[in-house]
């Protein structure tokens, strides 16, 4: 229209960052009431205004157990991990200056299967000391970044090098893995669920277990969205502009290994999430970090909980593991883009 005025880039944030928390908002009301019993979202939120003494009314008893007890724990756990492996996928990928960067890029898979196999296997992790399992897979995850980062030089070889130290350690330790589960054929299973992913076993307690590590995770790459934004024009001109390049990346990958092994250990081996989610952004907000991880924070929260929702519901009495459902609506997502960009290097 003549004389109308564009629309300002501040104005732009704003509304991208609501309709992103509402698309959380959404997924948690969504995650709370949908499940074998259906239980309305009006009752939940006249229970939580009863809860404040804003009025409303209560739920009935077994209802109040099923959303504060059984569905609320998993829902802020997915919350908590889908965020946090949005906004570290996205701080690999622009560590590593590739949008088809993930944060078990590094090993963390390869080191907390292993530590939740030994766990399992060796110690007895399974049900007979649930709360092992997870501490095991968490040390076994920042091991293994951590040796992939000695076998690289430290970083300061660049991000190539450190990929390929990624791959190589990561083949070791999966072999390492394989043999543990042959030794235990009574194991298998026990690992075989863990490493698929699942919510089925939040608890407040254990969400207060990684709430530290995964809060410390997300602040810290979120500060340094800036600076990953002038290192994405490149290492030699970002150290030329004064960037502190190693430096950069020591903190930005420790930071998202650490939040990334904080959600394996709570919830199992849950992929594409870091991939998709921040991608997804990318596509819609542009290539400034700065948006892509604080949308990708709640991106991937809300992602995660309703992956949860088809996970214990698409089929009747059986719940799919997490992992699968993920993988099933990321390698479509995954492919289209990799077949984007083969486009466009035509």
């Amino acid at each position: 229209m003549p004389g109308a005025r564009p629309r300002s880039s501040s104005t732009l944030k704003v509304r991208y960052l609501v309709v992103a928390v509402l698309f959380a908002l959404v997924a948690s009301a969504v995650g709370l009431s949908v499940g074998p019993v259906h239980i309305p979202i009006t009752g939940i939120v006249s229970d939580i205004a009863w809860r404040l003494g804003i009025g409303g009314h209560p739920l009935g008893p077994v209802d109040s157990v099923i959303v504060w007890t059984l569905r609320a724990p998993r829902v802020v756990l997915g919350l908590l991990v889908g965020g946090t492996l949005a906004v570290a996928g996205g701080a690999y990928q622009g560590v590593f200056r590739n949008p088809l960067a993930d944060p078990y890029l590094l090993g963390i898979a390869a080191g907390a299967g292993l530590g939740a196999t030994f766990a399992i296997v060796v110690i007895g992790g399974g049900a007979d000391a649930p709360g092992v399992t997870p501490l095991f897979a968490f040390a076994g995850g920042l091991c293994a970044v951590a040796l992939t980062w000695i076998v690289a030089g430290r970083g300061a070889t660049g991000p190539t090098t450190l990929i390929l130290a990624g791959v190589a350690v990561a083949s070791v330790l999966a072999a390492i893995q394989t043999l543990l589960q042959q030794s235990s054929s009574l194991a298998v299973s026990h690992v075989y669920y863990w490493l698929l992913g699942s919510l089925a076993g939040a608890t407040w307690g254990g969400i207060l277990g990684v709430l530290p590590y995964m809060a410390v995770s997300v602040v810290v790459c979120i500060a340094c969205a800036r600076l990953l934004d002038v290192l994405s024009v490149g290492e030699l001109e970002s150290a030329s502009l004064g960037l502190p390049v190693v430096v950069v990346r020591t903190v930005v990958i420790a930071a998202a290994s650490l939040g990334a092994a904080a959600a394996v250990s709570a919830a199992g081996l849950i992929g594409f999430v870091g991939i998709v989610v921040p991608h997804a952004v990318r596509l819609m907000v542009g290539v400034s970090y700065r948006r892509i991880l604080v949308l990708s924070l709640f991106g991937g929260a809300g992602f995660l909980v309703l992956a949860d929702v088809l996970a214990r519901t698409i089929i009747t009495d059986v719940e799919v593991p997490i992992g699968v459902v993920t993988a099933i609506l990321g390698v479509p997502f995954f492919v289209l883009v990799l077949h984007v960009r083969r486009l466009r290097l035509r």
